[in-house]
C-alpha cells in the first residue's frame, strides 16, 4: 500500500481531541469514504508499564502493549475495522476469512455491524471458545477437516468463485493496514518516543511487518525522531518457520505440515509473510526465536501473576521470548522493551485449564479454612 506522504498534513497536537480509535489515523488508512467506515471502538488500547514483569525478568524498563481489551478481544479488530470497511467501499455483498479463531470472532463481529453474510474457514481442531464467540455474532463456521493451511486454501477457492471479500485472502492488501495502528499508539503513548526493541508474536508475518512499517511511516511525516527499533519475531516451536529461516540465514521458508502447539493462533505451517518477517527482522537488527509449550504456560501465569494481565498463549510466546533473550544476553537490561500481547486468555481457557492449580475444597467453618492459611 502507498500514500502520498507529501499530501498528508498531520502533526503531533492534530491527535489531541480525535477519537481514541484506529481511526484517530484515518490519513494512513487505506479508506476514501468515511461513512463506510464499521467501527466497533478497536485500538489505543492501554500501554501498561510493567515495574514487577521487569524485575522478574532482570529489565529496566518493560511495557506491554495490551490488545486482550480490543472489542472480541484480540488486535485482529485493527486490521478487521478496516477489510469490513473497505468490502463496504467495494460493495461487497458478504465477507469472510481463514482463521485460527481470532480473526474469526472479529470478522463475524465487524461483519454484524456492517450487515454482511459472513463465512468462516477454520480448521477443526481450534479452541472451541472462539468458534462459540464468532457464532454467537452470526457468521457461518465451516470448520475444515485439516490445518489452518488447508482451511485456508479452501478460502482462497471460495473467494474466486463466489466473489466473497475475504480479510485476509482478496483484500488482504487492505487488512494489513490496520495492524501498523499498533507503531502509532506506542509511539504517541511513549511521548512521541520509540522504544528500542519490540517483541511481535508470529503467525503469518503480517503483524510484525505492518508494526515495523508503521514506526517508518510516522518518521516520514516527522512525528517522530527515530526509526532505530529492533523488532524481534516470537514463534512456538511447534509451528516455526520464520524462526527457522532466520536461524538458518537463509530466506526460504520451508513450511511447517503439521503445526504441534497450544499457540493455535500462530500455527500458520506455511505463512504468506514470511519472508517479509525475516527481512524486516534483519533490517531492523532483531532476532527470532521459539518458545516450548512448557514455556508459553509459564509465561502466561508470570505475566498474570506480576501484572494481571491475562493472555492467549500467543501472547505467551512473546514472553517467553523476551524471557530467554534477557537470559542470553540478546536483550539488554538497558533497553526499553514492549512486548505486544495481542489476545485475551479467556479465549483459549481449554488449552491453559489443565496447567492451573484446582481449587482447594475445605468445610464451611473458620477451623478448616485456619488450616489451609496456616
Amino acid at each position: 500500500m502507498v500514500y502520498n506522504y507529501d499530501s498528508i498534513e498531520v502533526d503531533k497536537k492534530a491527535f489531541q481531541d480525535r477519537p481514541k480509535t484506529v481511526w484517530r489515523y484515518f490519513e494512513l488508512l487505506p479508506i476514501c469514504d468515511k461513512r463506510k467506515i464499521v467501527d466497533l471502538g478497536a485500538g489505543y488500547t492501554i500501554l501498561h508499564e510493567c515495574a514487577g514483569l521487569a524485575k522478574s525478568l532482570g529489565l529496566k524498563t518493560l511495557y506491554i502493549k495490551d490488545d486482550t481489551v480490543n472489542p472480541t478481544y484480540s488486535f485482529k479488530d485493527r486490521p478487521v475495522t478496516v477489510a469490513v470497511s473497505k468490502a463496504l467501499e467495494f460493495g461487497a455483498k458478504a465477507v469472510g476469512c481463514a482463521s485460527t479463531g481470532n480473526l474469526a470472532a472479529s470478522m463475524a463481529a465487524h461483519a454484524a455491524k456492517a450487515g454482511l453474510p459472513c463465512y468462516v474457514f477454520v480448521p477443526a481442531d481450534i479452541e472451541l471458545n472462539k468458534i462459540v464467540q464468532a457464532s454467537t455474532y452470526g457468521a457461518r463456521i465451516l470448520a475444515v477437516k485439516g490445518t489452518y493451511d488447508d482451511a485456508n486454501r479452501l478460502a482462497i477457492q471460495a473467494s474466486e468463485e463466489y466473489g466473497w471479500a475475504f480479510a485476509n485472502i482478496n483484500i488482504r492488501p487492505y487488512y494489513v493496514e490496520g495492524s501498523k495502528t499498533l507503531a502509532f499508539e506506542v509511539c504517541e503513548q511513549l511521548g512521541w518516543e520509540t522504544p528500542d526493541h519490540v517483541i511481535v508474536p508470529v503467525g503469518s508475518g503480517a503483524l510484525l511487518c505492518a508494526i515495523w512499517r508503521g514506526f517508518k511511516e510516522f518518521k516520514q511525516l516527522n512525528l517522530i525522531d527515530n526509526t532505530q527499533i529492533k523488532v524481534t519475531g516470537a514463534q512456538p516451536s511447534g509451528c516455526s518457520p520464520v524462526v527457522n529461516a532466520f536461524k538458518s540465514n537463509t530466506l526460504k521458508i520451508d513450511p511447517i505440515e503439521h503445526p504441534n502447539t497450544i499457540a493455535k493462533s500462530l500455527a500458520v505451517g506455511d505463512p504468506g509473510d514470511g519472508l517479509y518477517a525475516v527481512k524486516t527482522i534483519r533490517e531492523s537488527g532483531g532476532v527470532a526465536e521459539s518458545a516450548t509449550d512448557a514455556e508459553i504456560l509459564d509465561a502466561i501465569e508470570l505475566l498474570a501473576k506480576t501484572e494481571g494481565i491475562f493472555a492467549e498463549p500467543a501472547g505467551g510466546v512473546a514472553v517467553a521470548v523476551l524471557k530467554k533473550l534477557v537470559e542470553r544476553g540478546e536483550v539488554s537490561p538497558d533497553e526499553k522493551v514492549v512486548c505486544y500481547v495481542t489476545g485475551n486468555g479467556l479465549k483459549a481457557t481449554d488449552t491453559i485449564l489443565h496447567s492451573i492449580p484446582k481449587p482447594i475444597e475445605i468445610e464451611p467453618n473458620r477451623e478448616s479454612l485456619a488450616k489451609i492459611i496456616s
